[in-house]
């Protein structure tokens, strides 16, 4: 049993597995019975895959709004995995399909479509939705249609109980184990006193709501507290609110306007500016070398997943940046100045292999196993670092639907983001606030 287990009280995921042969380990065996292993061609050895009806997955993606950098590249992970998962013989013999529909970052429309996803499209689960504000407004609905809805989205929303038991995260970490992980490397190495920058909706809450106990905690002060909406496009008005006091400023920004938030973050600053440290959303989609942000060196960004491949990566990270189409730099392998989404798009690919697992572990095949599904991913805890996680080892807690896994701290350093610290997912665990499995579905 391991540090994790004994301290969580939780138990393997593969305890509550059958041990069944997998779908290559059946079609391997089967060829070297008729002693054609090495001369079956691909099409014969996924035939009866390719045959039966394929699991449909309907996929939420920010095409338009203000999600679409975060959505365009959610998908292009989300078609890797996908690929990945058929390539290796599918779902329980059955291909999979995912059935892309924009949702505009529109919490109406996102539940337009979980309905349209149950109700038209034959879809067996919903799946991919990023900003908190649309996961609120769906969740509801994938309760009210028994629909699994799995997130991709950060928000303390599912473990803090606010949604219902369709509704699962267990493929990206929450904003609440996040901070708690930044708190310290904050106030031990850049200052006591914080003030905060922070979207004025429900992500933005998070931080603020989770981040004021966490820095208290460790004896330092929230001085200021600045929320501005999502669709603004011009900053410098709101710099003058930021405390004279101030030793660090804790910036959380998303949306088309990011670069210019941090442009003028550092022409109202200059070179007499105090700490700097943003979470990597601020700057997600964005060219860390872009004119105007030579300000940023030395300041530091939380980053779910390392943007630049680090020198010690491990093969299953590189394979997952190559199927991706990631190069060292975490751009797009065709177009270099295609910036990646890294520190979040990980999660579909983690997701959508959760997916996997649990529909194995409950035998899934049609929709009345929708239920079965959600019970066996409860049912999960640990998941190594590998192929299917390799954002890093992870534990997942099935009462509140949440999954905690490493933070990576990066610093600006010759216009390039260096990783000086990781938490571990034991320091990012907090107390239970909810319980699902005792909810009726």
């Amino acid at each position: 049993m391991s540090d994790v287990t004994k301290k969580t009280g939780l138990v393997a995921a593969s305890d509550h597995r059958p041990a069944a042969p997998t779908r290559r380990q059946a079609l391997k065996t089967l060829a070297a019975g008729a002693g054609a292993a090495a001369t079956m061609p691909l099409w014969a050895r996924y035939a009866s895959a390719q045959s039966a009806e394929p699991i449909r997955i309907g996929f939420g993606k920010h095409a338009t709004g203000i999600g679409a950098a975060y959505g365009r590249w959610y998908d292009r992970v989300s078609q890797a995995a996908v690929a990945k998962i058929n390539g290796d013989g599918g779902i329980n013999g059955r291909m999979v399909e995912l059935v892309t529909e924009d949702d505009g970052t529109d919490p109406r429309r996102a539940a337009e479509l979980l309905e349209k996803f149950a109700n038209q499209s034959n879809c067996d689960i919903a799946y991919g939705t990023l900003f908190s504000h649309v996961v609120i407004g769906a969740a509801p609905r994938a309760g009210e249609l028994k629909l699994p809805y799995f997130v991709v989205s950060e928000g303390h929303h599912v473990a803090s109980g606010m949604l219902n038991r369709w509704t699962v995260q267990p493929g990206i970490t929450d904003v609440k184990s996040q901070v708690a992980a930044m708190a310290p490397f904050i106030t031990d190495m850049l200052g006591k006193k914080v003030t905060m920058i922070f979207p004025d909706y429900g992500f933005g809450y998070d931080h603020r709501d989770n981040l004021t106990p966490a820095i208290e905690a460790m004896g330092g002060e929230v001085v200021g507290k600045i929320a501005i909406p999502p669709t603004e496009t011009s900053f410098t008005k709101y710099f003058p609110q930021i405390p004279r006091d101030t030793e660090v400023i804790y910036h959380v920004m998303v949306g088309p306007a990011v670069l210019t938030f941090v442009k003028e973050l550092g022409e109202f600053f200059g070179p007499s500016r105090p700490e700097i440290f943003g979470f990597i959303d601020s700057l997600e989609a964005v060219d860390i070398n872009s004119p105007g942000l030579e300000f940023l060196e030395g300041t530091y960004f939380w980053e779910g997943m390392p943007r630049y491949l680090q020198p010690d990566a491990p093969d299953y990270v590189k394979a997952y940046r190559d199927a991706v189409g990631l190069d060292a730099n975490g751009a797009s392998t065709s177009d270099p100045s295609d910036v990646s989404t890294a520190a979040h798009m990980f999660g579909c690919w983690e997701t959508l292999h959760v997916i996997k697992a649990g529909m194995e572990a409950a035998g899934y095949q049609s929709k009345d196993d929708r239920q079965a599904l959600i019970e066996a991913v409860e049912a999960m805890t640990e998941m190594p670092a590998g192929p299917a996680h390799p954002q890093g080892a992870k534990i997942f807690n099935g009462k509140t639907h949440q999954v905690f896994g490493p933070q990576y701290i990066s610093k600006v350093e010759g216009g390039k983001l260096s990783l000086v610290h990781t938490a571990s997912a034991e320091e990012t665990l907090y107390p239970d606030e909810v319980d699902y499995t005792t909810m009726d579905f």
